[in-house]
């Protein structure tokens, strides 16, 4: 039987809601940016920059053409990376451009460093061609230790990421894609185990089929769901191998076309709703609602549903009506609520042990553990329904991440330097830790300004 749902104040949410948009017209203009560049080695007179540049820097440079790896003892590249967009999927706002993009980028650079303690920087591109950014990405990866796209429109975003991934050099990341997974598959990952199911057994909804559930359901097959048990919902409705709307463009959606020909084994036709009924799981992705997806249709579940409404910035649904509805687990993309599947969990840890194991790639492995790690530090906290993944201020999750997945690369052989979990663990501490006390401390000194009342 549903709970009772409490009373709420939904007009107090929405004013809770629409605050940060207000604040942020304030303080993004009085900081005008969120980093910035600043010294990290000594300058104890000016004959430091002897050392640091010329004469004394040519010898790191003749070491680096003799061996390129040194690059990574002599210069920053072991610790940066490249946020890459053409700013034309914004979260909720869509092909705003690159520089429209730019405050999103800043704000992906920032949680980097504060979270990751990795050195990220925007590179936003004036180009929508996936060669050009393909090509772009390739000639800029000598000064960088791994590349984040982000907000790259779909079905391009697919084959970026692919190419990148296979000829890339340095690892390639697209954090709408893979983060958005390693996340969504923590949460549900304690999700059925607080409603008693096995994820091989369990039958999921996707809705939604853009660039990050795409990615979900490709994380989640890899982890053990049967894909002939999950169904799949774009605009036009259910994925099956009958829709030759997606069929003529095979070439293009590559991704779309193949969950067409391995979901949906009961070769269900129609809508969300018809793809909802009988499912234990709804993974939603899809449109800002509410209203997209309905109580009676998560009444139209299985006993003790798990609801996973993610768009941004309003879910497809809001959490008390799907508590209203019988859901036992409910998961947003939003911070006011329980249950926030946010990539902000994943990447800043991902990143810290890949770039410490100097790894060439970032596989799906490397997300399934970095998964693992995310839900089992919720589990050994104590699930609970409005508990399946840690926040962003349980910062202790980052290094464990971090060295889940640096032992991942490791055993996959993708890692050129070898280290211990332990080892990983405790250099992640540090460099995460330094991250944040190195911010509090510029606060405290008024390096950073308090912002305006």
């Amino acid at each position: 039987m549903p709970k009772p749902v409490p009373p709420v104040d939904i007009e107090a949410l929405l004013a809770k809601a629409k605050k940060p948009s207000a604040d942020a017209m304030v303080m993004h203009p009085f900081y005008r940016g969120k980093v910035e560049t600043a010294l990290k080695c000594c300058v104890r007179d000016f004959n430091d920059f002897a050392i640091w540049y010329t004469p004394g820097v040519a010898a790191s440079c003749r070491a680096i053409a003799e061996d390129l790896e040194l690059a990574y003892e002599h210069t920053s590249k072991w610790n940066t990376v490249a946020v890459v967009s053409d700013g034309t999927r914004v979260l909720g706002l869509g092909d705003i451009g690159p520089e429209a993009g730019l405050p999103v980028m800043e704000g992906k650079a920032l949680l980097f460093k504060y979270l990751g303690g990795v050195d990220a920087w925007p590179i936003m591109l004036d180009t929508k061609d996936p060669d050009k950014i393909i090509e772009t990405v390739m000639l800029i990866q000598p000064g960088f230790g791994g590349v984040n796209l982000e907000d790259i429109s779909q079905p391009k975003c697919f084959r970026i990421l692919d190419t990148l991934r296979a000829r890339a050099e340095i690892p390639i990341w697209h954090d709408d894609q893979q983060g958005t997974a390693t996340v969504t598959l923590a949460g549900l990952i304690n999700a059925l185990k607080i409603t008693g199911r096995t994820i091989g057994d369990a039958r999921i909804t996707f809705v939604g089929s853009g660039a990050s559930n795409v990615a979900c359901a490709r994380l989640i097959f890899a982890h053990g769901a049967d894909p002939a048990k999950c169904t799949v919902v774009d605009s036009k409705g259910i994925l099956h191998k009958g829709r030759s709307d997606v069929e003529m463009r095979k070439s293009e959606f590559v991704d779309k076309w193949k969950m067409c020909q391995i979901t949906n084994g009961e070769n269900r036709q129609g809508d969300i709703p018809e793809a909802m009924r009988g499912a234990d799981v709804v993974i939603a992705l899809s449109k800002p609602g509410p209203d997209v997806i309905l109580p009676e249709w998560v009444r139209g579940m299985a006993p003790d549903p798990v609801v996973f409404c993610c768009a941004n910035p309003v879910p497809e649904m809001w959490p008390w009506d799907a508590q209203a509805a019988g859901a036992a687990v409910i998961a947003t993309g939003r911070s006011d609520f329980p249950n926030q599947v946010n990539n902000s969990c994943g990447f800043p840890g991902i990143f810290r042990g890949t770039l410490d194991v100097r790894a060439t790639t970032i596989t799906d492995s490397m997300c399934i553990a970095a998964a693992l790690a995310l839900a089992g530090m919720a589990e050994e906290k104590g699930l609970r329904p409005d508990y399946i993944v840690p926040n962003m201020d349980e910062w202790e999750v980052f290094p464990r991440e971090a060295a889940a997945v640096a032992m991942k690369a490791i055993e996959e052989g993708v890692a050129r330097k070898k280290m211990t979990y332990e080892e990983e663990l405790k250099n992640a501490e540090e460099i995460i830790g330094r991250s944040r006390r190195l911010t509090k401390t510029m606060m405290d000194d008024g390096f950073i300004a308090a912002p305006p009342a």
